[in-house]
């Protein structure tokens, strides 16, 4: 009898996209599927910053539930909302190629305080922003992400950050009602659902979270035939790439709550990292740069979280840990 695979997925709009994509690949393999919705925590608290929560796998635990009850077959993620030591029982089945990893500033002012306030001008970021006078008072930008939030405290220390929850299409509109100067959000999101505005700058200083414009698909552990089907849809590059970055992401012991940035690209034959931590306040920053044949990348994200550690990482990590900054 065939079988009809029940794929697990959250209720937002974004969610569902990255389902419905899983679902039409399989469909290209003569796969039959229907996708079950499921709300997870984070989607029923929108208030409280994630890195208050400090909850690991808070977008995904639902779903690991739902799967090993075996009311779904499969659990569609973004990547990077996925805790580096899944479930037991729970197995990871592809990666699809990588989407733009990118975060993007959706501004609501006009143009002239890019150049003003943010050094950017001529379409280009300019690379030390540091001179800048800082002439708008209680300029305000608005994320929820602690890693955004320090990376962007580091390059502007003058500005403030206000929490920012919910989906993409909320989100929006709270831009739209609050008088925020603007917000910053995953490029690959807008995108996927065609929500993204004109007034949206990439922000290509930026380093991304591990695995940020990615969607990967989980299974369990037990079932061998979905795990072969899954097989065709992994891309290998994508694969390799994120794997680097979540066991850099998993040596430091971090997740979603943690201000923990990382990026490994596949150029002319090797693979190149990027990596740092910044402390909530953005005062501190640690990073580390290597490239390495692709051969070679089995340790590379172990290596250079050491290298964070060793350099004071270690201390960040604990002021976190301890409430602090």
């Amino acid at each position: 009898m065939k079988h009809t695979v029940k794929i697990g997925t959250r209720e937002s709009e974004l969610a569902v996209w990255q389902a419905k994509k899983v679902q039409s690949l399989l469909a290209d393999q003569g796969i039959d599927s229907l996708l079950l919705y499921i709300k997870s925590e984070g989607d029923i608290n929108i208030t409280v910053p994630l890195y208050e929560i400090g909850v690991q796998g808070i977008f995904t635990k639902a779903l690991d539930s739902a799967l090993l009850q075996k009311k779904i077959d499969v659990a569609v993620h973004s990547y990077k909302d996925v805790p580096t030591q899944l479930a037991k029982g729970i197995v990871k089945a592809a990666v699809l190629k990588r989407d733009s990893y990118k975060d993007i500033l959706i501004y609501k002012a006009g143009t002239a305080f890019l150049e003003e306030e943010l050094g950017f001008a001529a379409g280009k970021w300019l690379e030390k922003p540091d001179n800048l006078p800082g002439s708008i008072p209680d300029f305000t930008i608005a994320t929820s992400s602690i890693r955004r939030k320090a990376q962007w405290l580091h390059r502007y220390p003058h500005h403030r950050i206000d929490n920012l929850r919910g989906n993409i299409n909320s989100r929006l509109r709270k831009l739209g009602e609050n008088r925020w100067q603007g917000a910053i959000f995953a490029a690959a999101g807008l995108d996927r659902i065609n929500l993204r505005p004109s007034t949206g700058i990439e922000l290509d200083w930026m380093l991304p979270a591990p695995a940020q414009g990615t969607v990967a698909a989980v299974c369990r552990r037990e079932d061998q035939w979905l795990r072969d089907a899954f097989a065709a849809l992994n891309d290998e590059y994508t694969d390799m790439c994120t794997g680097v970055e979540r066991d850099f992401l998993r040596a430091l012991s971090g997740g979603c709550s943690t201000p923990i940035s990382a990026l490994a690209q596949i150029k002319n034959g090797s693979l190149h990292f990027k990596g740092s931590i910044v402390s909530v306040d953005g005062k501190e920053k640690i990073e580390t740069e290597r490239k390495v044949e692709l051969n070679k990348t089995d340790d590379l994200g172990r290596e250079a979280a050491l290298e964070i550690i060793a350099n004071g990482g270690d201390k960040i990590i604990e002021a976190i840990r301890n409430g602090g900054k």
